[in-house]
């Protein structure tokens, strides 16, 4: 089992952005990014495809799960700031095949809480540059490794 664990791609500096941040879109770089996903993660297919109701959050994985022939299933727990809720969500998720997209706070959160309880090494840097994938595979509710793919380019 697989849980993708997605940064949003590349959407621009926050405070170039005038509007709510919740709408902020993807940049051009951003779209090429996510236009490139389902090629990037081909390897995996994801019975169910999550993300935070965040813009660029949710078009980073539209076309994703489009190829994958599902919705994108928007959830507040991936929201930012939503540490605890996203690591039991993903700790639930655990014996599944899912993709889930988030932001740089979460991954961080997530990853640095797996590490530690499931005695998982992440390498000498936790990259999780925006756009980057984390595939962390499961053995029934433990995670057993964490493997870090760069953004698509």
């Amino acid at each position: 089992m697989a849980v993708l664990l997605i940064r949003h791609a590349h959407a621009g500096s926050r405070s170039d952005w005038p509007g709510d941040d919740r709408l902020r879109p993807l940049s051009p770089k951003g779209r090429k990014q996510a236009a490139s996903l389902h090629k990037y993660l081909a390897r995996w297919t994801p019975e169910r495809v999550l993300s935070s109701p965040y813009v660029r959050c949710v078009d980073t994985v539209v076309s994703y799960a489009e190829a994958l022939g599902l919705k994108v299933e928007e959830t507040d727990e991936l929201a930012e700031g939503g540490g605890d809720a996203a690591l039991a969500l993903i700790r639930s998720l655990a014996s599944s095949d899912v993709a889930l997209c988030s932001h740089g706070d979460i991954t961080t959160t997530v990853l640095v809480a797996i590490a530690k309880r499931d005695c998982i090494d992440l390498g000498r840097t936790l990259g999780h540059a925006k756009g980057s994938t984390w595939v962390l595979e499961s053995r029934g509710s433990k995670f057993v490794k964490a493997t870090y793919l760069p953004p698509p380019r």
